[in-house]
C-alpha cells in the first residue's frame, strides 16, 4: 500500500529546502570560525549556536518529509564562499542569506497552496514565522554594529559589541509580540 502523502514536486522541494538549511548551517559555522579567528569570540559563539539552529531546521524538514511517506534526498553541500572582510560584511552576508532563505520558503508555501497540500502549508507556517525572526535578528546585528560605528568602530566599541553578541538570545523580539503592557 502506498502511504506517500506528498506529490513528487513537493517531496523534491522539501528535500531541496532540507539541504538549503544544512548549507545555512555551514555558513554560520564558517562565519563563526572566521569571527573566532579575528578575535570575536562572542560573535563566534552566537554564530555557532545559530549554526546548530539551522541544523535543527534541516531535521524538521527531514522528519516532516518522512512522516508524510516521502524520502528526503541528501545532496552535496556547496562551500559558503568567500570569508567576510569585516563584521559589517559578515552581518550583511548573513542578512542576504536569510532573505534568500525566506524566498525559498515562500516558493514552497506557494507550491503547497497550488497543490492544496494543507498539511505541508500548515507545516511551513512555522518556517514563515521563523524567517521573520531570522531576518529581524540579522537586521539587529547590523543596527548594533552601525551604532557602534560600523567599519570605523573603535576597538573598545567592538570589544563591547562582541561581548554583547556572545550573550544575545538566539531569537529576536518582534514588534508583533509587543503590546502596551509588554513593550
Amino acid at each position: 500500500m502506498n502511504t506517500k502523502r506528498l506529490s513528487e514536486k513537493m517531496e523534491a522541494a522539501l528535500s531541496e529546502q532540507m539541504n538549503n538549511e544544512m548549507f545555512n548551517s555551514q555558513i554560520y559555522l564558517s562565519y563563526g570560525i572566521w569571527a573566532d579567528d579575528q578575535g570575536y569570540s562572542g560573535v563566534a559563539n552566537l554564530l555557532w549556536r545559530h549554526s546548530q539552529e539551522e541544523r535543527d531546521h534541516m531535521i524538521k524538514f527531514m522528519n516532516y518529509t518522512l512522516n508524510r511517506g516521502g524520502k528526503p534526498q541528501v545532496s552535496a553541500i556547496r562551500q559558503p564562499g568567500e570569508e567576510p572582510k569585516s563584521l559589517k560584511d559578515c552581518f550583511e552576508k548573513i542578512f542576504k542569506y536569510e532573505v534568500q532563505n525566506t524566498e525559498n520558503i515562500y516558493k514552497i508555501v506557494d507550491l503547497a497552496f497550488e497543490e492544496k497540500d494543507w498539511a505541508s502549508w500548515n507545516f511551513l507556517q512555522w518556517f514563515v514565522k521563523e524567517q521573520i525572526e531570522e531576518e529581524t535578528l540579522a537586521m539587529d546585528f547590523l543596527d548594533k554594529l552601525e551604532i557602534a560605528g560600523g567599519d570605523r568602530a573603535k576597538d573598545e566599541s567592538l570589544l563591547e559589541l562582541d561581548k554583547m553578541f556572545g550573550q544575545m538570545a538566539d531569537e529576536a523580539e518582534l514588534a508583533r509580540d509587543t503590546d502596551s503592557e509588554n513593550p
